[in-house]
């Protein structure tokens, strides 16, 4: 697993660290004694109905994504929540601990990372560091550079929700 501090301080990507119990939902992070600065994301580990593409979409923590609309907008075929296996495969992590920071473990590209167009407004995202435990905040244009820094696309999309 990717040190992501390290990684993060040797491409100049600021950010703030939240220290706090373990969350594993969004409404673990709702429960949180005081409430964290910064837009709330939740992210989905999708594959195609093949196993043979994985997708890291980001929306906002109280987005209903339309699973079935969804492929159209991305180019894909079918979607499914990929495994924890295959959690644990391409992006070395554990459920719960789900990322866009996880792209730093992905040094063969196997993921493809969306993020809605409606969360991309926002000017900072909190993301969890590869654990559950701490959370950090990210502006906008350093998530931008971080998401260049790990070799992999940018792809901002207007999400379909139910």
């Amino acid at each position: 697993m990717t040190d992501i501090y390290a990684f993060l301080d040797t491409h100049n990507i600021a950010y703030q660290r939240f220290d706090h119990a373990a969350v594993y939902t969004i409404a673990d992070m709702e429960k949180l004694d005081a409430p964290l600065p910064g837009t709330n994301t939740k992210n989905l580990f999708l594959r195609d109905d093949k196993g043979r593409k994985h997708y890291l979409l980001v929306v906002g923590h109280d987005t209903a994504v339309d699973l079935k609309a969804l492929p159209a907008v991305i180019g894909s075929r079918k979607l499914g929540f990929a495994s924890k296996e295959r959690l644990k495969k391409h992006l070395d992590l554990e459920p719960g601990a789900v990322s866009i920071l996880a792209l730093a473990n992905d040094t063969v590209g196997a993921v493809e990372v969306f993020i809605d167009a409606a969360l991309w407004e926002n000017d900072s995202f909190l993301a969890h560091p590869l654990v559950n435990t701490s959370t950090l905040l990210i502006g906008k244009a350093d998530l931008t550079r971080f998401v260049a820094a790990t070799d992999h696309a940018l792809n901002i999309v207007a999400v379909p929700t139910r």
